[in-house]
């Protein structure tokens, strides 16, 4: 049970209690303030009966006792906690005894002030010892301080034993609570970024034939929602931490493409996103001129890691462009427009030497995936460029070309069924000829102009052959995409690069075979993952087990894994948008809708999103037939 409002964490079991066991306790900006929160009413721990998600910041937790000795069988008192991500607790004792009780409550705290890595490796260090303080208990170590106080103050304070105690008179009917605060430094806890004012998402909703659009939508912004941080020199820009509760940091590359994901909700997130990101971009004159500094990703055992850094220079302008198209200010895309120039510039620069871009280094492979998205950069950056008449987006386009020409010789591996995309070409030019979720990349072309999507890398044959492979039992796991095919001999259903599902390639999977007309395909991945969200109450992980799917069967959770995940929580905005089909083209004026025909859900509605600074409400009938309900006056319904 994860509560998230970034940098406040709260993780615990579902019993309630926090032990100090695993991960357990309330986190602040990657630092663990309370590792144990143990509960006892009249001498006893209570007994768990329900723990539930109220929303991504906040769960609820009841338990029972039973106090009176002649009540039987029955609990006659009911322990509610709500948990805040934020640092609070709310302990509510109710009696339904038919006379009044006298009702102890004791609380046992307990801290290391670990940080979240050396707890997640088994390394937390030991319990420090507390002080009486004020009106609750107090630690401190050489890293800080941490304080818990109480209201109303405890009757009892035992610092030895990190105990606070109450002794309460509940009347038949009546209720008591206390509420825990636990602050840093000796500051406020105050609210976090994702549950302050700062709101860049509109009001979206889902209706439909299909019950679960609606709770999904709602839990996937609240995710996004809670997963939001300031840029720390410009408190006005948020952008969305790769996820919880191993990834809080900053993550350009899964920034982006939640963002990106996310842009039928406003586009006031992919403004701050790139402004931060800008902030960051290498300046200095050579090779890495325009790059923007990221980590490397482990890319599985075949290849060595990839550079997330490629990957977010190259989302860069894509998420300028369309976020123009979506509706960001002229002037908002005018000032990012240099920093998209840089981006633009290290990819000729990088791409030098021949047609592909090598990641990472120039001595590194060329994989599919990095040229997909240099591919789409090249394509909707001279798009932009045109629009603001720039140099350099003819020598975009010819590059362009070049590549795909290449690309559909180098990359294509002929075999008995019909050929595939390799996944890499080493450094000498062999193909590396296994076939995993990264090809989805191909099929995310990029949104040009009047609602038309940027040529593709694969020719239509090609492209045909990607989608009924997609469409197999070797990738089509029945829960989503798998990230390597099942008879491949590294498949491994838990590897993350290897077999197992992940959500953010499983929507880009369907949103290019939608628009490339495998809509069978797409939806066959659609109603997987939206089976597996099922399991997961609606709360997309990052990724989970790729085995096959089986009549009465589950996905298994990846303990690896963040939940949420900011570009799972996208993934899942994304999805819907695509069952619509909305292709909005603001400084034209236009807005077009292409909705997957096959309608797989039944009828879908979605209102409260926007284009162009205004709410936009569009529907696909049972028929496929989209309809626009509402828009700006500004713009007009395209084809």
């Amino acid at each position: 049970m994860i509560c998230v409002s970034l940098p406040g964490l709260a993780i615990s079991s579902d019993q309630g209690q926090l032990t100090a066991q695993g991960l357990e306790g309330f986190y602040r900006a990657g630092r663990r303030l309370l590792s144990r929160c143990q509960i006892r009413v009249c001498g006893r721990e209570p007994v768990a009966v329900q723990a539930r998600m109220v929303s991504a910041d906040r769960a609820r937790f009841v338990a029972v006792v039973r106090a009176s000795p002649d009540a039987g069988p029955d609990p006659d008192i009911v322990v509610q906690r709500i948990r805040h991500a934020d640092g609070t607790e709310r302990i509510t004792l109710s009696s339904s005894a038919q006379r009044p009780l006298r009702v102890p409550l004791e609380v046992s705290l307990g801290t290391d002030l670990a940080e979240l890595g050396a707890v997640a490796v088994g390394q937390p260090g030991r319990e420090l010892p507390a002080m009486v303080h004020d009106s609750g208990l107090r630690w401190s170590s050489p890293t800080g301080h941490v304080v818990v106080t109480a209201a109303p103050a405890p009757t009892d304070a035992l610092a030895s034993a990190g105990l606070l105690r109450w002794e309460f008179e509940l009347p038949p009917g009546g209720s008591r609570t206390v509420e825990l605060r636990i602050r840093a430094d000796g500051t406020g806890s105050g609210r976090s970024t994702g549950h302050s004012t700062v709101r860049p998402f509109a009001g979206a909703q889902a209706h439909g034939d299909d019950p679960r659009v609606e709770p999904l939508l709602r839990t996937c912004v609240d995710d996004l929602q809670a997963l939001l941080v300031r840029d720390p020199g410009h408190p006005s820009d948020v952008h969305l931490a790769a996820g919880a509760p191993w990834r809080c940091g900053p993550a350009p590359a899964e920034s982006l493409a939640a963002a990106r994901m996310a842009l039928p909700l406003g586009t006031r997130l992919a403004a701050g996103t790139l402004r931060a990101l800008a902030r960051t971009q290498l300046t200095r004159p050579g090779t890495e001129f325009g790059r923007l500094p990221s980590p490397l990703r482990h890319a599985g055992p075949r290849i060595p890691p990839s550079c997330t850094g490629i990957e977010a220079t190259l989302l860069f302008p894509v998420l300028l462009a369309e976020a123009r198209r979506w509706g960001l200010a002229e002037q908002e895309t005018a000032d990012l427009l240099p920093a998209a120039e840089r981006c633009l510039q290290w990819l000729r620069t990088s791409a030098r030497e021949g047609p592909y871009v090598p990641d990472p280094g120039p001595d590194g492979p060329v994989r599919c995936e990095t040229q997909a998205h240099a591919h789409r950069a090249a394509l909707v950056g001279a798009d932009l460029l045109d629009a603001y008449g720039r140099p350099g987006a003819g020598e975009l386009r010819q590059w362009a070309e070049e590549l795909r020409r290449r690309f559909r010789e180098d990359f294509w591996v002929d075999d008995r069924s019909g050929g595939r995309p390799a996944a890499a070409r080493t450094a000498s030019g062999r193909p590396i000829p296994y076939l995993g979720s990264g090809a989805a990349h191909l099929l995310d072309t990029g949104l040009l102009g009047a609602g038309t999507y940027a040529p593709g890398l694969l020719d239509k044959v090609q492209t045909e052959q990607v989608a009924r492979l997609f469409g197999s039992p070797g990738l089509d796991s029945g829960w989503g995409l798998r990230t390597l095919e099942v008879k491949e001999p590294l498949y491994n259903p838990f590897g993350h690069r290897t077999g197992a599902v992940r959500v953010h390639e499983t929507a880009v999977a369907v949103a290019g075979l939608s628009a490339t007309g495998y809509e069978k395909e797409a939806a066959s991945l659609l109603r997987g993952t939206l089976a597996a969200a099922e399991t997961f109450a609606l709360r997309l992980p990052e990724m989970y087990a790729g085995e096959q799917r089986v009549e009465g069967g589950a996905p298994l959770a990846h303990p690896a894994a963040c939940r949420p995940a900011a570009v799972a929580a996208a993934a899942g905005v994304h999805l819907l948008v695509t069952l619509v089909g909305i292709r909005p083209d603001v400084p034209a004026g236009t807005v077009a809708l292409s909705p997957v025909r096959g309608a797989p859900l039944g009828e879908l509605g979605l209102t409260g999103l926007s284009v162009g600074g205004h709410a936009f409400s569009a529907r696909v009938s049972r028929l496929g037939l989209g309809m626009v309900e509402e828009a700006a006056d500004s713009l007009q319904l395209g084809v």
